[in-house]
């Protein structure tokens, strides 16, 4: 009779509940670090959500805490996300990466087609009470897709410009069919982090600069086309220049982290989101977290997305050691993903880069993009438990050996 083995979260829970166990029998076969900076960023999105978000609520639904319950259930799906992923192998994800890009080039279009359009962007597809963005997913699939196209391509991408160029060609097409959206925050977001990823494979360092000087010719030439972002690249500039128009949103901003001063006005006394923000409890939640916790708040939110960034690259690294390169490039490139979206939000809110409509990883309210990057950590804790298996498996056969 077949005996089925026991899934890696039943496994791991044991592991937890009897702490003697876990040292008599099996080492730990996860990153019980990475979880816990996870859970604690997902329990501070929450907490902010819910404080941000009362009074939008109120002018809704006459609800105080109707995004704070969205986001929880939001929350609850989330962790059944990545528990079901966390138990599919890595080698799927290797051999279906094409497959899970396009379908996000498919679920890209769509969105252009029935998408619904709110404040002049079409980024949603509206599944009943929920909006689904496809471009949260899309970032995901790419950075998939250049782990196994890079592993598949290695010697390419090293020796020859053919072998450089096919993936940014790739990026190219996800990139235009953002940009009819448009989500020019996500494009950079694709293109930094790819460009982070075919540098760790080792691309010439000519053609590494000169990808890098065609994005920024490309990135000044996109926001010289459309009026709209040049008023958010002068509003950043001078946001006092115009503190009711184009810089009403980043002084409001400013106004809340100089209100926050070190230690912050207290948990639910922000002035600023009370209709002055605009977005509050989305792109601009780390305005009221430094209004209402201080700098020493931001400070301590920060350092637990540095954590999870470094344990994300620590990771990568692990994996590329033991010639697991699918494993290492994709880490490594989630890890980048979440440092620059994490910098681009955070400077936003703070006037040091121009207003982007990005989310403050696990913090910020949208489900797409709590989702999104829930898996991304999911594949974290994969990644982690294959090669601690098979570390464990050959320390066994080198102690029977």
């Amino acid at each position: 009779m077949k005996v089925m083995s026991k899934p890696l979260w039943f496994e791991n829970t044991l592991q937890w509940l009897n702490p003697a166990a876990k040292e008599s029998q099996e080492p730990l076969l996860f990153d019980r670090h990475l979880l816990w900076l996870a859970l604690c960023l997902m329990v501070m999105g929450l907490v902010m959500v819910a404080s941000s978000s009362i009074p939008e609520g109120i002018a809704i639904n006459d609800d105080p805490f109707r995004f704070a319950k969205r986001h929880g259930i939001y929350l609850l799906l989330c962790l059944a996300a990545m528990a079901f992923v966390v138990q599919i192998p890595l080698a799927w994800w290797q051999s279906h990466n094409a497959k899970l890009l396009l379908l996000s080039g498919v679920a890209l279009v769509l969105v252009l087609l029935i998408g619904r359009n709110i404040n002049g962007s079409s980024r949603w597809i509206g599944l009943g009470p929920i909006n689904v963005q496809p471009a949260e997913f899309a970032k995901l699939a790419l950075f998939t897709y250049l782990a196994g196209y890079l592993v598949r391509r290695h010697e390419q991408v090293r020796e020859n410009l053919k072998g450089f160029l096919k993936p940014l060609i790739v990026f190219f097409f996800l990139a235009v069919l953002l940009l009819a959206q448009p989500d020019l925050g996500s494009v950079v977001v694709m293109f930094v982090t790819t460009v982070g990823m075919l540098f760790l494979a080792g691309a010439k360092l000519i053609q590494f600069f000169g990808l890098i000087f065609t994005g920024v010719v490309a990135v000044v030439t996109l926001v010289i086309a459309e009026p709209y972002r040049m008023r958010r690249v002068s509003s950043f500039l001078d946001p006092w220049q115009d503190p009711f128009g184009s810089g009403y949103q980043l002084t409001q901003s400013l106004m809340a982290f100089g209100r926050g001063d070190w230690l912050g006005e207290g948990l639910g006394n922000s002035i600023q989101k009370l209709e002055y923000l605009p977005e509050a409890h989305t792109d601009f939640v780390v305005a009221v977290l430094a209004e209402e916790l201080g700098f020493i708040g931001v400070c301590a939110v920060l350092l637990l997305l540095i954590l999870l960034v470094s344990r994300a690259m620590k990771i990568g690294k692990q994996a590329l050691l033991a010639e697991q390169a699918f494993a290492g490039y994709l880490a490594c490139g989630i890890g980048i993903w979440f440092s620059f979206q994490t910098m681009v939000n955070v400077g936003a809110a703070s006037g040091l880069v121009p207003t982007k409509g990005l989310t403050l990883p696990l913090i910020s309210y949208g489900g797409s993009s709590l989702l999104a990057m829930s898996i991304a950590v999911a594949i974290l804790l994969r990644i982690d438990h294959e090669l601690r298996l098979a570390n464990c498996q050959a320390y066994k056969r080198d102690a029977h050996g």
